[in-house]
């Protein structure tokens, strides 16, 4: 099964696709959206409590969002859906980001919120 990586360049976040690079957005618009540059990995005492076989030994350590986003790869399936959205925001409005933005900031949140493997 093909995976795909994330590229970033010159201030861009881009994905690899089968026609070349998918471009995501600019990575300052990223770290805005996950909270800055690094991100400390923390699990609540209920994640704890239901998950009791899950490894929390990264629990506090601080990880660089950047260096995360590099090496985020992905599969097919979800770089056709990211190729799908639209990479304009749909509107002027200065608050909303562009939906394919959005979809891979959430698989990137997604990515921090689960730690490390």
């Amino acid at each position: 099964m093909a995976r795909y990586e994330t590229i970033v360049e010159d201030g861009t976040v881009y994905v690899a696709s089968d026609a070349d690079r998918l471009t995501v957005g600019a990575v300052e618009d990223v770290l805005a959206i996950v909270g800055g540059p690094s991100w400390t990995i923390r699990y609540t005492d209920e994640e704890k409590t239901r998950h009791p076989e899950m490894d929390t030994a990264d629990e506090g350590l601080t990880v660089d969002v950047v260096d995360m986003i590099q090496a985020m790869t992905h599969g097919e399936q979800f770089v056709t859906t990211l190729a799908a959205q639209p990479a304009d925001p749909p509107s002027d409005d200065s608050d909303t980001i562009a939906p394919r933005l959005g979809l891979f900031a959430g698989k990137l949140l997604e990515n921090l919120d689960s730690g490390l493997d």
